[in-house]
């Protein structure tokens, strides 16, 4: 008796169906944050996205289209202070252009404070949604710190979160200058430890 062929192999209808429903499932997760990304993306895109966000950051899913949109938004860095058991300090940012070499390196680092950016709200949020995105970015703001710690032998590490102001063109012309928003993400002393 001949063996079937590849063609005449059927799925049962059951398993297509719920095979179906997970190519959709991932799909809208692929689709859904670059159409909900920062504005003018529409507030049915956002909570379109709004069901699927625990998978999309699982997936990892959730990364920066928009730094290559036409109209990509303000960038942002990591401000940090560390003070050692001697009481001396060292201090710097994530990204540092001059000491993230190779420039994949920079790049791959640039990426963390847009990261932890995306998920902290504004300072004018109300103290109810602050509360509870604090949940959400603070594990990433502790490997951050952790880091920071081990890599320059820090007992504690001041963390500032820095929104850098994007002129537009006709405050270029001007020579007119904006200010940054810079939002406090806390000091860290052990991993096992929040702010102080």
């Amino acid at each position: 008796m001949a063996s079937p062929s590849q063609s005449d192999v059927r799925w049962p209808r059951p398993l297509k169906a719920v095979a179906s429903a997970l190519i959709a499932l991932y799909l809208a997760a692929v689709v859904m944050p670059p159409l909900a990304g920062p504005p003018p993306a529409t507030d049915l895109a956002r909570a379109a996205l709004d069901p699927l966000r625990p998978l999309v950051h699982a997936l990892g899913l959730d990364h920066g289209y928009r730094f290559f949109a036409p109209n990509p938004g303000p960038g942002h860095s990591i401000r940090w202070t560390v003070t050692r058991a001697d009481g001396s300090t060292a201090s710097g940012s994530i990204p540092d252009r001059q000491a993230d070499w190779p420039r994949l390196l920079y790049h791959r680092r640039f990426m963390v404070p847009e990261k932890i950016a995306a998920r902290v709200p504004p300072a004018d949020a109300p103290d109810e949604v602050r509360r509870e995105a604090r949940a959400d970015w603070e594990p990433l703001v502790r490997g951050v710190a952790r880091n920071l710690l081990r890599t320059h032998g820090g007992t504690t590490v001041q963390l500032e979160l820095v929104e850098h102001y994007l002129p537009d063109p006709g405050e270029i012309v001007r020579g007119e200058q904006g200010t940054d928003t810079v939002t406090s993400l806390g000091a860290y002393a052990v991993v096992s430890e929040g702010p102080r």
